[in-house]
């Protein structure tokens, strides 16, 4: 029987409660699908902090670097918000991404018919939107030197080379082979001389893929059209700042943030969470919404694992319990059949899986 390593980061806050109904339902799949799943956990974040005085100790690093994937809930909380920066929570996950080498971080964004009335857009606009933003994770302004901050003056560069460009759009455009093969490279090339090495290597990758429609976006315009008509975009390519607002801004086309997968990958091993953070407010009462987690359970199985008979039971287990009515409270007033606990949701969608 085949058999993977999986390196268990719960975190902070709901981490440790949403983690524990994504692995209830892998249990449940790959018991089906006859493959084994063996799971380390490890620290990071608050937790690791409070333990060993450290956010991300060596032996979380080293683990996940042999292991077949990283499934991770979340972290930080108010109670380390006082702590030096390179002490926070939030700076154990950016060490972890830069040591595995994380470069893409995709975001998958679908619209379930049952929650259409959950989003503040119109029904008409969102209804079947199913789109992915590829977001550079490692380079980009968030990474640019020099800083300075003497009090008067601040300032960060924006810095991309040739090579960061050439891997990302790699993976946009393979991941658009297998959708409806069409890539929009968002950028800002009317201003910024790195959007325009962007825009120029973005098009000397397409000559790779012919079959896939290659379109370019200014940033702001991106911003405008994603509210306006979201359904014109399958694959939208962009860098680290631009990707991190842009996702954000996608992903309130659901309704609920608790519905959001990702993952990040590209480097030694993949990383999969909720784009949620770790809800402090709300940790332990049972409450928090795991589909998240569980679908970035189900993007591990398929992007790491090879596992997509296992991946398509998973998400089609989902569909099924929202279309039957089960929500969690943060989806309680949209047709709601029974309101679930986190322990209840993740055992209605694994009971699910074993009854197909």
């Amino acid at each position: 029987m085949k058999s993977y390593d999986i390196a268990v980061i719960k975190g902070d806050g709901i981490g440790p409660e949403i983690v524990d109904e994504a692995i209830k339902v892998l249990n449940v799949v790959s018991k089906k699908e006859g493959f084994g799943l063996n799971y380390k956990e490890y620290l990071m974040g608050g937790c690791a902090y409070e333990a060993v005085g450290t956010p991300i100790p060596d032996v979380t690093i080293e683990g996940c670097r042999v292991s077949d994937a990283v499934l991770f809930g979340s972290i930080g909380g108010y109670k380390w918000d006082d702590l030096p920066r390179e002490m926070k929570p939030e700076s154990g996950l950016l060490k972890l991404r830069k040591e595995l080498g994380l470069f893409a971080n995709l975001r998958p964004v679908r619209v379930f018919d049952e929650l259409i009335e959950a989003s503040s857009l119109k029904p008409e606009v969102i209804q079947g939107v199913d789109l992915l933003v590829v977001r550079e994770l490692t380079g980009g302004i968030y990474f640019g030197e020099p800083r300075d901050n003497d009090g008067q003056t601040a300032y960060n560069t924006m810095v991309y080379t040739k090579d960061e460009i050439i891997r990302i759009a790699k993976v946009a455009f393979e991941s658009a082979i297998k959708r409806k093969k069409k890539v929009c490279s968002v950028d800002k090339a009317n201003v910024l001389e790195v959007s325009r090495l962007w825009r120029k290597t973005v098009e000397e990758v397409a000559l790779e893929y012919p079959e896939v429609e290659l379109s370019h976006m200014f940033v702001d315009n991106a911003a405008m059209q994603l509210v306006r008509d979201p359904k014109q975009f399958d694959v939208i390519l962009t860098g680290n700042i631009f990707g991190d607002i842009l996702s954000d801004e996608a992903s309130m086309m659901s309704g609920s943030i608790g519905l959001l997968p990702s993952s990040s990958i590209g480097g030694i091993v993949g990383l999969y969470e909720p784009i949620h953070g770790s809800a402090p407010d709300i940790a332990g009462k049972d409450i928090a919404n795991p589909i998240a987690t569980i679908l970035s359970a189900s993007m591990m199985l398929r992007y790491s694992l090879g596992e997509e008979k296992a991946a398509d039971l998973i998400d089609n287990a989902i569909k099924s319990v929202l279309h039957d009515g089960y929500r969690t409270s943060d989806l309680g007033k949209y047709h709601a059949k029974e309101v679930c606990s986190t322990q209840q949701m993740g055992l209605i969608i694994a009971d699910r899986i074993t009854k197909v």
